[in-house]
Formats: C-alpha cells, sequence, structure tokens
C-alpha cells in the first residue's frame, strides 16, 4: 500500500488529526521517533529498551499487533453533517436504588458532585456498583463554580465564585460515610482566588473522612495549585490515599484544550512533588483524554514522560463534547486502540492502567483494581513488618 510521505511528515510535527486514515499497521513511522529520545532513568522504561535491543519485539511490532489492518479511529463527520456515534459509545441510563439514594442525600445536603456537574456517561454504573460491587462516586468540593475556563469542561466559571461553605468538610464525610461507599474521589473546582487555592479545605475533608471511615479509601483529584509546593504538601501528607492530578491532554495541545493558565510543565512537577511529599504506599494518577486531535506519537510520548515522573496509574477516555458551545471531537478512538495503549502503558512500568472509550479519570472498574493494589500493598508491608 503507498502512503504518502507527506503523512509520516506530519506525525513528525505532531500536528493536527489523523483521524480514521491511521492504522496501527503504520506504527513503523512512529517507532522511529519514538525510540530515538534519549535513554531514560526509569527502570522499568530502561528494561524495555534492554529487551527491544537484546532481540525482541520492537515498538513497531507491537503497534502493528497482527497482520490485519485496524483503523485508528472513525470520523466525526462535519459541523453540517455530523455522523452519528459510534456503537461503543453509548452509555446505560442511571438508575439503581443506591443511584436513588445517593442523588436523593446529595440534593438534601447541597452537595455537588462532578459525575453530574460533568455530564459523566458512567454515572449509573459508578453509583451502583456495577459488576464490580464497588460503588464510587467523585464528589465535587470548594463548590460548583470554577476560576478557571478549559474547553472541554462543562462546570460553570467565574472570577469570583462563591465563598467556601466551612461546614462542607463535615456534611460530605457524613454523607459518604453514610452511603457505604468503599472508595471514594474527592475532586474540585480551581479556586485561583483564595489564598491556598483550597488545598487546606482537601485536606480538612480527608482528614475528617479518615476520622469516621479509616479503612475507606480515599482519591484527591486536585487543580494544579497554580504549581505551589506548599498546597500539594498540604493535600499529599494529608491522609489520602491516592494523589490524582490530570494533565488531560498531550502536551502540544495544551493550550488548545486548557486553561492559559494550565500547561503540561506544571502539571508534571504537581506529579513530582506529590510524590516526593506522600508518605510511602500512596499513589499518584493522571487521565489523559483522547480525540482531541493528538497524534499517536504525541500520546506515547507524553506516556513516557509521566512514567518518568513517577506516575503510578493513568487512565485514558474517548474525549465528549458536553454542548455545542465546547470544543469539538476531533475523532474517535476504537476500543482495540485504546487496548494498545493500556498494553503499551503497562510495558512501561505503570502499576496500572485503565484505558477504554467510557474511561473517565474517575472510573468504577479502574477503582476496584486501585481497591484491591492498595490492600495487597498493605498486605505485604505487614507482613514485612513481622
Amino acid at each position: 500500500m503507498f502512503i504518502n510521505p507527506a503523512f509520516f511528515r506530519r506525525i513528525a510535527r505532531g500536528s493536527k488529526p489523523l483521524h480514521h486514515h491511521f492504522s496501527w499497521s503504520q506504527g513503523r513511522a512512529l517507532s522511529t521517533s519514538v525510540e530515538q529520545t534519549p535513554e531514560s532513568t526509569t527502570p522499568a522504561l530502561a528494561a524495555l529498551r534492554e529487551r527491544l535491543a537484546n532481540g525482541g519485539p520492537t515498538l513497531s511490532d507491537f503497534l502493528t499487533g497482527s497482520l490485519v489492518e485496524e483503523p485508528y479511529s472513525v470520523d466525526v463527520g462535519t459541523k453540517k453533517n455530523p455522523l452519528p456515534k459510534p456503537k461503543w459509545m453509548k452509555a446505560a441510563v442511571p438508575g439503581g436504588d443506591k443511584y436513588t439514594a445517593i442523588k436523593a442525600k446529595l440534593r438534601e445536603l447541597n452537595l455537588h458532585t462532578v459525575c453530574e456537574e460533568a455530564k459523566c456517561p458512567n454515572l449509573g454504573e459508578c453509583w451502583s456498583g456495577g459488576e464490580t460491587g464497588t460503588a464510587t462516586a467523585t464528589i465535587m468540593i470548594l463548590g460548583d463554580t470554577c476560576t478557571r475556563g478549559c474547553r472541554f469542561c462543562a462546570v460553570k466559571t467565574s472570577r469570583t465564585p462563591p465563598p467556601p461553605d466551612p461546614n462542607e468538610p463535615t456534611n460530605v464525610a457524613e454523607a459518604i460515610v453514610s452511603w457505604g461507599l468503599d472508595y471514594v474521589v474527592l475532586t474540585s473546582v480551581d479556586r485561583d482566588d483564595l489564598p491556598d487555592q483550597g488545598s487546606g479545605h482537601f485536606a480538612e475533608t480527608v482528614q475528617k473522612l479518615k476520622q469516621l471511615k479509616p479503612r475507606m479509601l480515599v482519591e484527591a483529584l486536585v487543580p494544579d495549585f497554580q504549581g505551589n509546593s506548599d498546597c500539594v504538601q498540604k493535600v499529599a501528607t494529608s491522609g489520602l490515599d491516592v494523589f490524582a492530578h490530570n494533565i488531560e491532554t498531550v502536551e502540544e495541545l495544551q493550550r488548545v484544550v486548557r486553561d492559559h493558565r494550565a500547561n503540561f510543565n506544571q502539571s508534571l512537577e504537581v506529579l513530582k512533588m506529590a510524590k516526593t511529599y506522600s508518605p510511602p504506599g500512596v499513589l499518584t494518577k493522571t487521565s489523559v483524554m483522547l480525540g482531541c486531535g493528538e497524534t499517536p506519537a504525541q500520546v506515547i510520548e507524553t506516556m513516557k514522560k509521566v512514567r518518568e515522573a513517577g506516575v503510578d496509574v493513568i487512565t485514558f477516555g474517548q474525549y465528549m463534547r458536553p454542548t455545542k458551545r465546547h470544543m469539538a471531537v476531533s475523532e474517535y478512538v476504537t476500543p482495540e486502540a485504546f487496548e494498545k495503549y493500556r498494553q503499551l502503558g503497562m510495558e512501561m512500568g505503570f502499576r496500572y492502567v485503565a484505558s477504554g472509550p467510557m474511561v473517565r479519570s474517575s472510573y468504577k472498574a479502574g477503582e476496584f483494581y486501585i481497591k484491591a493494589m492498595i490492600e495487597d500493598d498493605r498486605k505485604k508491608a505487614s507482613s514485612s513488618s513481622i
């Protein structure tokens, strides 16, 4: 099959969407640029490169996977003639007793969840517990109004949002404990207007949760705190189990996708600081949206940089446009392509990779495995200390 050389030049430049034109069997062009990067000091990445150098399968072999052509993505159509979403993007309608109970309690206590505010397609599955039985919810603290305006996000924005509710940490902790959740994710809007950017509020909420239910696993999905190390340290040492901060997209698309006050290097530094400040056993985690116009080469390079920052867990999901006022979807990445990224992430040394069209940064299925991972780590630490 003849492929125009200009196609590969677009990959090398990291330019805009390849859409459905890219397939994994064209990965040889990608592997050249990816494998020629400087040596990493990360042991898992170094071991992977050593295996490749000793005659193991090359990255292009990995990307190819098989001799059968597999499309990387499907087109979204045009503004005037949009194409229907692929079948794998259909979400189940929320329902069930636990879902109903959680929603009623949220309204009663005037609490917010990012599940609702961001119109997450997995809301019903997570709140009900789904197949794993691990019921989870993502509670949004510090109000429902953000000081930033990212192009992908449905949360409302303002330069001067209302002040935080001082009773919120107690209300959140008591509500969550009453729901019988096994794993909770606390997240927030950005609060650039506050002196500590909300880090103290985060830490207090975590501490109150742990006082009421010490065995509950708590993940804090935090903003970048403008890279302030004091804010990061306050949350990282609050008693949480997982420190999460999302880089959201590849380095090349940061200014296109995120608010201008956010950037790739600042987010990486936050994750590095969290790993430094957190006590042993705390995991770090980040998430990347696909379908924003990134190339596979950019995704792979981003994965390498994130792993080299010491991040333990990474998730990949399909970007979904919340309203017509938000950034358009560039392409729908196939489930097979998401699976390739999952396999490559595990080869790079991530402890866990959740990757699929419907995966979100706080996702029930992923939290089930993270919960098991943390519990296993603690059992091993306990037995080794005897």
